[in-house]
């Protein structure tokens, strides 16, 4: 069993998540569940950026302290995910202590390896609230930042600490390169070298009379600037610096939004190197989520809200739409005519047809026993194609190309019913071509079962469940899925996975 580290970024606690945020964990969740299902040791961590300049002032507009702000919100946050279904192990906070101790050793460690990495300075410059950071010349579009136009950058000038970050280009470049330390896809891999090729420059780790953060070590006038805190949760998910952290560490994946591709494979890769500690083995860097053409956003205030999502037609309709709409790779737009359209489609008349009529009749000529009738080679051929397609896409963290997989072979067995009619065999008493019909889609059903679990785990147990399996689908052997073990189930046509609705 292979261990599996898998991270997201953590989030601002700054106001309610939006569906930009949920697509980055229902990703990051289907993955989990993918690399759980093939046999790996997975350790899943996510989690709240809690420091930020943006929180205090949030706290204030709401007039609590920041502590009774982000406990708040850290509930909030948590009951979200838990009604999408992600299926985290670990929920990392940064106002924590394990996690106030891994800052101050990573720290320590840069001290105690590359001294000449942390220096004290002067930085003047403009700063973004919603980006926490000061903004370059390249990252400024018509006198504001590109990632969030609507808010006014702010000439900012304090004595702070540094980080020695332009010792580091080089190496960063040949890692990328040789793909040593991988940043996918290709079209943001090529975005941080063009950047790296540009220069880096020295960057402050520290802000000056800002109270609420990690105090600096040595210097109680100065906390841990909040982008270099944040990125250590990774470490601290491991119980860095306690004894056997590296049982987890290096990740195996960092998932993040393309926005903030420059903190984690530019600067986190260079603050590890200066600590003398492995770099991740992969970052994931994905698109966003537009609504109208806008980027969703907390801070402009776009687009539809997370808790009407998924109130439309469920968590796990909306869990497969992103995946299957949007993807993992580019920026997509949701709309609601989009996600009526996909769920009428793909799962009410796609998935939920095929299950209904299976079921039906299976129940009907056979009291829902599944027979050992030889299953039809082709409808078999097509499950093992299948299976093998969405393998190599789910590897390659193609949540799209693999969703689009399991669905081929949900119209592979709606053509198979359509092309045997069951019904008519029944009719004239073919009793072995039957049997060989219903057990070859209860066969395609449990294929389907299990492939459909990563993106819809709910109701991928309801069909597991109709099916007469034990646990969940989920738990199901990979190896199982080149035969699978249906032979003398009892099933049973419960409710429509995917009822029909007003609107779809």
């Amino acid at each position: 069993m292979s261990k599996y580290f898998l991270t997201t970024a953590i989030d601002y606690s700054n106001g309610d998540p939006h569906l930009g945020q949920a697509m980055e964990k229902i990703g990051a969740d289907c993955i989990a569940r993918y690399r759980r299902l093939r046999g790996d040791d997975v350790h899943f961590l996510m989690g709240m950026d809690e420091h930020s300049q943006s929180v205090v002032q949030a706290a204030e507009d709401n007039g609590v302290d920041p502590q009774v702000w982000v406990d708040r919100m850290a509930e909030r946050f948590a009951d979200f995910w838990a009604r999408l279904h992600c299926s985290h192990d670990d929920w990392i906070r940064t106002t924590e202590p394990r996690h106030a101790r891994s800052v101050q050793a990573l720290l320590s460690r840069i001290q105690e390896h590359n001294p000449d990495d942390l220096f004290l300075g002067e930085y003047e410059g403009l700063y973004c609230i919603g980006c926490e950071e000061f903004k370059q010349d390249s990252q400024i579009v018509d006198g504001h930042c590109g990632e969030h136009p609507t808010l006014e950058l702010k000439e900012t000038k304090e004595a702070n600490h540094f980080f020695r970050l332009s010792r580091y280009g080089d190496r960063l470049l040949a890692l990328i390169t040789s793909g040593e330390f991988s940043v996918e896809p290709a079209i943001r891999r090529n975005e941080v070298l063009r950047l790296i090729e540009s220069g880096l420059q020295d960057i402050s780790i520290s802000r000056s009379r800002f109270p609420w953060g990690i105090p600096f070590p040595g210097d109680p006038d100065h906390t841990v600037y909040v982008w270099f805190d944040a990125l250590i949760n990774y470490l601290s998910g491991t119980g860095f610096p306690d004894p056997g952290y590296d049982k987890l560490w290096p990740a195996d994946l960092h998932i993040i939004g393309k926005g903030i591709s420059r903190f984690h494979c530019v600067i986190w890769p260079a603050m590890l190197m200066a600590a003398e500690m492995p770099l991740p083995k992969q970052v994931w860097a994905h698109g966003y989520v537009q609504w109208e053409g806008t980027k969703m956003s907390k801070t402009a205030g776009t687009g539809v809200s997370l808790g009407s999502a998924i109130e439309r037609h469920g968590p796990d309709p909306l869990r497969y739409f992103l995946m299957r709409e949007i993807g993992f790779e580019s920026d997509g737009n949701f709309t609601w005519d989009r996600f009526d359209e996909r769920y009428k489609a793909d799962l009410a008349d796609g998935l939920g047809n095929l299950a209904s009529r299976v079921l039906a009749m299976l129940g009907k000529y056979r009291d829902g026993r599944v027979s050992d009738a030889p299953a039809d080679t082709t409808l078999d051929a097509s499950g093992s194609e299948v299976m093998a397609r969405y393998q190599a896409l789910m590897d390659d963290l193609d949540l799209r190309g693999g969703a689009e997989a399991a669905w081929s072979l949900v119209s592979a067995g709606n053509l198979f019913v359509a092309q045997t009619a069951p019904w008519a065999l029944a009719k004239a008493g073919q009793d072995a071509e039957l049997d060989s019909a219903l057990t070859s889609l209860a066969r395609c059903l449990y294929r389907l079962a299990v492939l459909v679990s990563p993106f819809m785990p709910e109701k991928s147990d309801e069909l597991w469940s109709a099916l007469g399996q034990e646990g969940t689908a989920a738990a199901a052997r990979w190896q199982d899925l080149a035969k699978p073990p249906v032979i003398g189930a009892q099933t049973t046509k419960g409710a429509a996975l995917f009822p029909k609705t007003n609107t779809a």
